[in-house]
């Protein structure tokens, strides 16, 4: 999405139009389901790149390390390139949300919206965001709802008690998902 040149001074004009509209879609993404990707498939329409931030998840104990997380959404984001915007998949720990944000270059902060439920806690976060740094904008997609009930947690609970995850997940992630839980039963 192109932006319309500024009138006035040239320079400014001219570095307006090389400029990449740069959104981060964070989450910690233990694992990777059809609601995830469902933002990432709409969010390619408003930037010309997106950062997909991996997290470590404070006060979260993931079932998949950071690496494993970053090959899966690297394997999971490449068809939603298409010639839309550019993907990167990118790790961050110990640091806010917001100044990643800025790190990478984004000027966007790109959420997903599952429910009401999900309202408080992304207002209380875009809120707090916004205070820290004003010049990065919290967008919230609303979930599309045949995945407003689907949340990664509810995917690993149903995954480690045998039940089948393939309407949650893709094919790729489940077999990921299933191993696992297989691994951790075994031991």
């Amino acid at each position: 999405m192109s932006r319309p040149a500024r009138k006035g001074n040239p320079d400014v004009a001219a570095k307006d139009a090389q400029r990449r509209h740069v959104g981060l879609y964070p989450g910690t993404f233990d694992p990777v389901t059809f609601g995830h990707l469902d933002i990432v498939k709409r969010a390619v329409k408003l930037v010309d790149h997106l950062v997909i931030g991996l997290a470590t998840g404070t006060g979260k104990a993931p079932l998949f390390s950071l690496d494993e997380r970053v090959a899966m959404w690297r394997h999971e984001a490449e068809p939603f390139t298409n010639g839309r915007a550019t993907i990167e998949v990118v790790p961050f720990e110990n640091k806010l949300q917001v100044d990643f944000a800025r790190e990478v270059g984004a000027s966007v902060i790109i959420r997903g919206l599952r429910a009401v439920s999900d309202f408080e806690y992304e207002f209380q976060m875009a809120a707090m965001n916004q205070r820290l740094n004003s010049e990065i904008e919290t967008v919230v997609l609303m979930a599309d709802p045949r995945s407003q009930a689907i949340a990664s947690r509810l995917v690993k609970e149903i995954a480690m008690l045998g039940g089948d995850v393939k309407p949650f997940t893709t094919p790729y992630v489940a077999d990921l998902l299933m191993k696992r839980c297989a691994q951790m039963k075994g031991k």
